[in-house]
């Protein structure tokens, strides 16, 4: 039988979903400028990501500390649906609790039956890919249509000006290409999406380079975890 902690922890997903929605109903119909406003305007997105973070480690916390059949079910329920939202927070450059170079590796860990569960496998890396881009373009779109300015006015925004100056440089240097090879590699995953934006790079270009860099960069992030599988490394998962 299942524990009440357990009961409320299995609905932790909905709940969230609940709460967002809510929260943006209330503010979307909200007419006048206030404190509470001008809170979420500037905090909405980091509390936001907190929030859907919060109900991922809930999930796989369970495996450690709680009931693994519960984890279990929670996990084929809702795992891809929480590694796609994650991936858009990542992809978005919002994922400032968790190393984005985990995720996938965990996602096909705890969602793959087996290294041969090729089904899943792709399923995990089909929907990084996606959530990925789709954080990415939305980033893209508003660097295209904010300005430099804008993001960096923004508390969410963790890039600082000289930081910025030195991946402009880049994109200013090498040209679109940047894009999908900063996607495949570590440590610049999505830094070169902002001055994507600034230069008002076509739509569906970005999309699509985009996309291929981040295709490559989480296979081989699976395929690194299947090897570490097979060698016995995360058994204790």
């Amino acid at each position: 039988m299942l524990s009440p902690l357990a009961l409320v922890a299995s609905d932790v997903p909905v709940a969230l979903g609940v709460a967002v929605f809510v929260a943006g109903a209330l503010l979307s119909n909200a007419t006048e400028p206030g404190a509470v406003r001008e809170f979420f305007a500037d905090n909405g997105l980091v509390l936001l990501t907190a929030g859907i973070v919060l109900a991922a480690v809930v999930g796989v916390g369970l495996f450690f500390v709680g009931n693994k059949e519960l984890a279990k079910a929670w996990l084929d329920q809702y795992g891809l649906l929480a590694l796609f939202l994650i991936l858009i927070l990542e992809g978005a450059m919002l994922l400032y609790f968790a190393p984005s170079e985990s995720l996938v590796p965990l996602g096909v860990t705890l969602l793959a039956e087996s290294s041969t569960d090729y089904a899943t496998i792709a399923a995990v890396i089909a929907v990084a890919v996606v959530g990925a881009t789709i954080g990415q373009y939305a980033l893209f779109l508003l660097a295209k249509r904010g300005g430099r300015e804008y993001l960096l006015e923004k508390r969410w925004f963790r890039i600082d000006e000289s930081q910025l100056d030195r991946f402009d440089g880049w994109f200013q240097k090498w040209g679109r290409i940047v894009v999908p090879v900063s996607n495949a590699l570590l440590f610049t995953r999505g830094m070169l999406t902002v001055p994507a934006g600034f230069a008002e790079m076509n739509d569906a270009e970005f999309v699509v380079l985009s996309a291929l860099g981040t295709l490559v960069f989480q296979t081989w992030l699976a395929a690194a975890a299947l090897y570490a599988l097979e060698l016995g490394f995360l058994g204790f998962l």
